[in-house]
């Protein structure tokens, strides 16, 4: 294989290996520009503030410190935060599934006269919505406020971007065919679409759920507006009350002393570390989705 390869590279033209080289180079400087604030973050986290902020971190941590996590992991409510937030996301991305898909399928169906209709008034919501106010009123009149089910039952339980890119799934890639096959084996609509549709929906329900997952794993508005039971709070606002609780302890305390600077010293390690405990959970799950991903992500944009 090897040797198949350098024939391949010795067969190309001078002005072919030149534009290779170039796309390999700017691929990977395109990537290094991602990568590096991500990467940066986890180094300066767990580096010396004094050196980050002299700018001397940038490419290996210098002065290991790990006191921005022990402040943020010796906290109680960051687990309860953590407990909180495990649930919202796997528990609400797993309701956001059960309906958006046969959502999707049923106004995916030709045989359906009414899906026109229905999907007009899906399709309005997206442009007009009732606000902030009466959706308060909604969530209070259903007695959701202050409980965690607002986090799952909410208008945003069905995104309707998600249902479209799903409808348009299942109208692209299950054939018509396959239903009339079914059908005369005496398979129902239910049954074709457990048995059937969904084994082969793989992709877009990996795309489409890890957009509720993430989407459920930053909420921080929710519960913002409709919590007020400190136990129900999201990891989220934990650390954003960690944050900037810290924040104003260093900044009122920087004049009092050795104890205020050292406290707005490690300020940014605590911010630095804020930023990784909410990102790690979501970048450890999307390897494992990833190829998934890849296919499903463009699903819906080309025809034929």
């Amino acid at each position: 294989m090897a040797s198949i390869s350098i024939d391949k590279i010795k067969a190309k033209k001078p002005k072919d290996l030149l534009f290779d080289t170039f796309i390999i180079f700017f691929c990977l400087f395109i990537f290094f520009v991602v990568a590096y604030p991500i990467f940066f973050i986890v180094i300066a986290s767990i580096s010396d503030p004094t050196f980050v902020s002299t700018g001397q971190v940038l490419f290996l941590p210098k002065g290991f410190s790990l006191f921005g996590y022990e402040q943020i992991f010796a906290d109680t409510r960051v687990w309860i935060g953590y407990r909180n937030t495990l649930f919202y996301a796997l528990f609400g991305t797993f309701i956001n599934l059960l309906f958006t898909l046969p959502a999707a399928y049923v106004l995916s169906r030709q045989e359906f006269r009414a899906r026109r209709f229905l999907m007009f008034f899906f399709i309005f919501t997206m442009f007009f919505n009732g606000g902030l106010i009466p959706t308060y009123m909604l969530m209070r009149d259903l007695s959701l406020v202050d409980t965690p089910w607002v986090f799952i039952f909410n208008p945003l339980t069905v995104n309707v971007f998600n249902l479209i890119i799903t409808r348009t799934f299942f109208e692209n890639n299950i054939p018509h065919e396959m239903f009339e096959a079914a059908t005369m084996d005496g398979c129902s609509h239910f049954k074709f679409f457990s048995t059937i549709v969904l084994p082969l929906s793989k992709a877009v329900t990996a795309v489409i759920g890890l957009y509720y997952l993430v989407g459920h794993w930053n909420n921080f508005f929710t519960g913002l507006i409709y919590i007020r039971d400190y136990n129900l709070q999201p990891l989220q606002i934990v650390l954003r009350d960690i944050l900037l609780s810290n924040q104003v302890f260093a900044e009122g305390a920087g004049s009092g002393g050795t104890g205020g600077g050292y406290a707005q010293r490690y300020a940014d390690q605590v911010k630095y570390g804020v930023i990784i405990v909410s990102s790690l959970p979501v970048l450890v799950l999307y390897p494992f989705i990833q190829k998934y991903f890849e296919k499903g992500v463009l699903i819906g944009s080309v025809k034929g």
